[in-house]
């Protein structure tokens, strides 16, 4: 069980995604106090956008971000769906980060398990330079679909049981995508849940409550062993009791 978790209901998307980015410029002040760099892990999907359209218009010390992507959908990053185009048109094309700071996922390969080994080395490589042997980000953003995934794992797929790499494919519907694996979000010193809609609620009172299938509903393997956050709207708060 994480060291530290807390649930925020907020009562709109306006005041969720303000009180995100207090916890972000928070956990950066913390990384760079320690570290001297903030290691940053993206989310996809329509409720961090508006988290990203205000990191766009703060002033902070973009020189010592590192930003990867949690999960990314297997198209190029020119696409509507592509998670690191609707994070770069919302935030990272409006600061002055280096390019070689920001580590997409890399779906231009043809085969979406060679490009998930990619991010894997990828990972590996920049975290062993730090003297690390395994990847501990400092921030992971995720959301949560109305199915209980979270990132690309998805209820009753073989992602969730991978333990043995640090990136992997996830499926929905026939249609491959990238994934960080459950142990290395697990292993991030914060991880910041950004829910938001009626249509979460059936799946938060499962993910919530005291006991429940992870299999079913995958955001309950999300289990770091420091922080871990969940930021609610008041519609999809609706569905969690802590009784």
């Amino acid at each position: 069980m994480p060291a530290e978790q807390r649930i925020e209901v907020l009562p709109d998307l306006e005041s969720l995604s303000q009180r995100a980015l207090e916890i972000t410029v928070e956990q950066m002040e913390l990384a760079l106090a320690a570290r001297g760099r903030f290691n940053i892990v993206l989310a996809g999907g329509s409720t961090p956008k508006s988290l990203y359209e205000r990191l766009s218009q703060e002033a902070l010390p973009w020189s010592a971000f590192h930003v990867f992507w949690g999960d990314e959908r297997y198209v190029p990053p020119d696409h509507p769906d592509s998670n690191e185009g609707m994070a770069r048109q919302a935030w990272l094309d409006h600061i002055p980060i280096p390019a070689a700071q920001i580590y997409p996922m890399p779906t231009f390969l043809p085969d979406p398990h060679q490009a998930a080994a990619q991010y894997h080395q990828e990972l590996l490589v920049y975290f062993q330079s730090l003297d690390k042997p395994t990847p501990d980000f400092d921030l992971v953003l995720l959301g949560m679909g109305p199915d209980g995934h979270t990132a690309s794992l998805f209820p009753h797929t073989p992602a969730l049981n991978v333990t043995d790499q640090f990136v992997t494919v996830g499926e929905k519907e026939g249609q491959p995508r990238l994934t960080l694996t459950v142990p290395v979000i697990n292993q991030a010193r914060c991880v910041l849940f950004l829910v938001a809609g009626a249509n979460k609620q059936a799946a938060l009172g499962q993910v919530l409550t005291k006991t429940g299938d992870p299999q079913a509903y995958p955001a309950r393997l999300i289990q770091p062993d420091e922080t871990l956050i969940w930021l609610l709207d008041q519609e999809a708060g609706l569905g969690w009791s802590d009784e």
